[in-house]
C-alpha cells in the first residue's frame, strides 16, 4: 500500500532501529524552520533480525557515508552510537538544509585525540571547534557524548540556533507540540504542514486528482509517526487536520486508495493491506499497520519495497 510505503521510506532515510526522546544538547540546535525531524536509536537494532535485514536492504548511501566517516574518527556506529537524530529545515536563501546529531558511549577527549593524531585540523566557528570528516561532512561536539554533523553551512546554521542567534524549535509551537505524543516511542518522527501535504498527495495517488485535494490539503496541519519492532512490526501515522470533517474525508480517501491497491496487489502486499486500519479521531486521521516478522520479511521482497530501495 502506497501510504505505508511512503512513510516507511521517510523513516528509512535514517535506518531501521528504535528511538527515544531527543537530548537537550541536540534539541537546542534545531532551527524553528524545521520541516522534518527523525530520531532513531542504534542500541536496539541488533535485537531485531527484521530491523537488521531491513537496514541491510534499504539503508541509503548518505547513511553509509556517515557511518564510514564515523569509523574514520574512531567511532564504531554499531558499538558506540546510541541515538541518531536528523533534522531537515529551511535556511532562508540557502534553501533546505540537513543536520544530524549522534550521541553514545564514545568519549570526546578520546575521539579528539585520535583526530589530532590523524592531523584533522579544526576551524573555529563562534566558540565551537569544527572538524572535517570523510565524505564532505564536518562535525563538532555539543557535549562530551554528543556530536553534531552535516554540511558546513547546515552545521553553522544549527550552531547559530544553539547560540541564540536564530529562533529554535521551541519557538515553533506547531512542531514542538507534536513531539510529546511520539518521542517516547521506539521510532518517531514529526513532519510539518507542507511536508504532510506533499506526502498525502503522493500517498493518495489518483484519488488526489479525483477529489478536490487542493482545497483539502490546506486543512492538513502536520503529521507524526512511529515504528517499532518489539513485537512484530508496528507502524502508526497520525495526520493532524483543522476539523473533524476534513479528517473524515481524508480517511475515506485513504480507505478508497487501499482498496484500489488491493485489487492489483501481490500476496504479500494483500497481507499488508489486510493488516492496515484507517480511521478518524476528532480532527486527526489515524493509520495503523501491524504484521508479524515473517509477514513483513515477505513484504520486503515485494515490488512495494523494491521501489523504496532504489
Amino acid at each position: 500500500m502506497k501510504l505505508f510505503k511512503i512513510c516507511v521510506a521517510s523513516l528509512l532515510l535514517v535506518s531501521m532501529a528504535y528511538a527515544m526522546p531527543l537530548n537537550s544538547s541536540a534539541r537546542s540546535c534545531i532551527p524553528a524552520e524545521l520541516m522534518q525531524l527523525i530520531s532513531v536509536d542504534y542500541r536496539a537494532l541488533k535485537d531485531s533480525p527484521t530491523a537488521l535485514a531491513l537496514k541491510k536492504q534499504l539503508m541509503p548511501d548518505n547513511i553509509k557515508q556517515f557511518e564510514a566517516a564515523l569509523k574514520g574518527i574512531g567511532i564504531d556506529p554499531d558499538k558506540d552510537v546510541d541515538t541518531l537524530a536528523f533534522a531537515s529545515f529551511r535556511s532562508g536563501k540557502q534553501g533546505v538544509k540537513n543536520i544530524g546529531a549522534a550521541s553514545g558511549s564514545f568519549d570526546m577527549k578520546v575521539v579528539l585525540k585520535k583526530m589530532k593524531l590523524q592531523k584533522f585540523v579544526p576551524r573555529k566557528y563562534g566558540t565551537s571547534d569544527v572538524y572535517p570528516m570523510d565524505g564532505g561532512f564536518v562535525m563538532t561536539f555539543l557535549d562530551n557524548n554528543t556530536l553534531l554533523f552535516g554540511e558546513s553551512t547546515a552545521l553553522h546554521a544549527a550552531l547559530d540556533t544553539r547560540d541564540g542567534k536564530t529562533l529554535s524549535l521551541d519557538t515553533n509551537g506547531d512542531m514542538a507540540d507534536m513531539m510529546p505524543d511520539v518521542d517516547s516511542a521506539p521510532v518517531w518522527s514529526i513532519l510539518d504542514q507542507q511536508g504532510t501535504q506533499n506526502m498525502m498527495r503522493s500517498a493518495l495517488g489518483d484519488a488526489s486528482r479525483i477529489a478536490d485535494y487542493e482545497t483539502l490539503k490546506k486543512r492538513l496541519l502536520g503529521s507524526r509517526y512511529t515504528m517499532n519492532f518489539s513485537s512484530g512490526v508496528n507502524f502508526d501515522l497520525t495526520v493532524l487536520t483543522s476539523d473533524s470533517v476534513t479528517a473524515s474525508t481524508l480517511s475515506s480517501l485513504v480507505k478508497a486508495g487501499i482498496l484500489y491497491k488491493k485489487m492489483n496487489a501481490t500476496a504479500a502486499e494483500k497481507v499488508a493491506v489486510d493488516n492496515t486500519t484507517v480511521d478518524s479521531d476528532s480532527s486527526n486521521l489515524q493509520l495503523h499497520f501491524k504484521s508479524t516478522d515473517q509477514q513483513f520479511e515477505s513484504l520486503m521482497h515485494s515490488d512495494l519495497f523494491a521501489a523504496v530501495s532504489h
